[in-house]
């Protein structure tokens, strides 16, 4: 774990967790493609450098999940560096309570404020396409976050961040945290098109062809969303749907899990919903999701009239 990877004259990972991307831009200086999960992960790096001989000149951020920035702190503390993100993600990695806010919903409870969802903060500037160095290209993969970004290199490097999940991870879980799924689904057919000579995902293995890992990605979404709509057939309030959805896929419930995998189902509830899959409607001061919705039910009026 933690061990440098070279896959080009320029393109290294650092093999952990959640893959961290380094480019070597000439003898003294590199750039690193995220951080790490916490202040452990960016000592290793430190190390790694030291051991090269490397300056650590910026660190380009994929998105603001903990696991991707909960180095940041503590490599520019350590080195200076300047650290960028894009759009949103610029936003939450400066303020990483958001993000436990965010799968939450409200004021997060102590078990979600935890390095698994809360980094700790550092000085963050926005990512734009002209901060890049010129052997690099900022490629859009927006779904699994609400911006995240992978980079392409001159090299034919495409570090993908979290734009697919493993083979392994789709086995175990079934179920990955995603923001938006129906966005997911146009990041995974255009990673498709991307003419490169390796994807390094951040939790999958490098590969030269990313076209099956990116299908069977495609597929899991779409069952979940037929689950969904299986057990929307019969009126359901959203924390009974979640259990049966945890008990399908064989999940443990727990506060983490309720946080990252309910915003999930949340996020494909409202696509199903934008797409006219289900609908909502309120009885007995509950919310019911359902596919069908009777004609006197006042949202089924509002749907047929739009």
């Amino acid at each position: 774990m933690y061990e440098l990877i070279q896959l080009s004259e320029h393109d290294y990972y650092i093999d952990c967790p959640a893959k961290i991307g380094l480019i070597k831009e000439n003898d003294n200086e590199v750039i690193l493609i995220d951080s790490g999960n916490d202040k452990d992960a960016g000592k290793k790096v430190c190390r790694i450098l030291e051991s090269k001989g490397w300056n650590l000149k910026a660190i380009f951020n994929t998105h603001s999940h903990a696991d991707h920035i909960g180095g940041n702190y503590f490599l520019q503390k350590k080195t200076g560096c300047k650290i960028y993100a894009k759009d949103m993600e610029y936003i939450y990695s400066n303020m990483p309570v958001l993000e436990p806010i965010g799968l939450y919903g409200g004021r997060p409870f102590k078990e979600l404020k935890n390095k698994f969802l809360m980094a700790q903060g550092s000085n963050v500037l926005p990512l734009t396409s002209d901060i890049l160095p010129e052997y690099m290209e900022l490629l859009e993969l927006p779904g699994h976050c609400f911006d995240m970004v992978g980079f392409r290199t001159k090299d034919g490097t495409a570090y993908i961040a979290d734009s697919v999940s493993s083979e392994e991870t789709l086995g175990k879980y079934g179920v990955s945290y995603l923001w938006d799924p129906e966005k997911t689904l146009k990041t995974l057919e255009y990673i498709q098109t991307l003419d490169v000579a390796r994807f390094v995902p951040s939790h999958a293995p490098v590969m030269t062809d990313i076209r099956e890992l990116a299908q069977l990605n495609r597929r899991a979404i779409t069952e979940i969303k037929g689950k969904i709509r299986e057990l929307c057939n019969t009126p359901i309030t959203f924390e009974v749907l979640l259990k049966n959805i945890f008990d399908a896929y064989d999940l443990q419930m727990s506060a983490q899990q309720y946080a990252l995998i309910g915003s999930t189902i949340r996020s494909y509830l409202s696509n199903m919903y934008e797409e006219k899959e289900i609908f909502f409607s309120f009885k007995d001061n509950q919310m019911i999701w359902q596919t069908v919705l009777e004609e006197k039910d006042e949202i089924k009026k509002y749907i047929d009239r739009c």
